[in-house]
């Protein structure tokens, strides 16, 4: 039995059913992709992603959590791939670890930092009010943590710019 390495966690502003996730995912990673639901962790192929995928409330309904992603592959830039091709917006963490505070990819796969309302609930954080992070906006101009971020204020990463390898 394997040990993942890293979880992957991001949110879809839909409700998605999860044979639909998982096959978009492996598409976007070409690797099989193991609903978590059916997982045998005695059968996995060691190249095997677990996808468990559950709905909340708010605008970005559907999370997922992947266990054992490929090593050298950026998330977010699966995520911004995985908006594309299922022509939704979804929502990934940034590098700031402020729960409010994630990069936002379109369907046409562009990452942009954006703030959001967080609320918990019983099925987990439920996202909603996606606004970009701008410095037309007093608080992220003002505010170290934005600035600081990898993901500045106002930043956009067109999708043919995303290389899905860590640097």
């Amino acid at each position: 039995m394997r040990t993942p390495a890293a979880i992957w966690t991001w949110s879809v502003d839909t409700r998605l059913h999860p044979a639909r996730l998982c096959a978009a995912l492996e598409a976007v990673i070409a690797r099989p992709v193991i609903p978590l639901g059916i997982a045998d962790p005695a059968r996995l192929p060691a190249e095997a992603v677990v996808c468990d995928v559950w709905h909340t409330s708010g605008d970005f309904p559907t999370i997922v959590e992947c266990y054992g992603p490929p090593a050298g592959v950026v998330e977010a830039a699966v995520v911004a791939a995985l908006a594309r091709r299922l022509g939704h917006r979804c929502l990934v963490a940034d590098d700031t670890l402020n729960p409010s505070r994630h990069l936002l990819a379109l369907p046409d796969g562009t990452l942009r930092p954006a703030h959001v309302d967080v609320a918990d609930t019983e099925d987990g954080a439920a996202h909603s009010n996606a606004r970009l992070c701008t410095i037309a906006t007093q608080r992220c101009r003002e505010s170290e943590e934005c600035r600081r971020s990898r993901w500045e204020p106002d930043l956009v990463v067109a999708a043919p710019n995303l290389d899905l390898t860590a640097a």
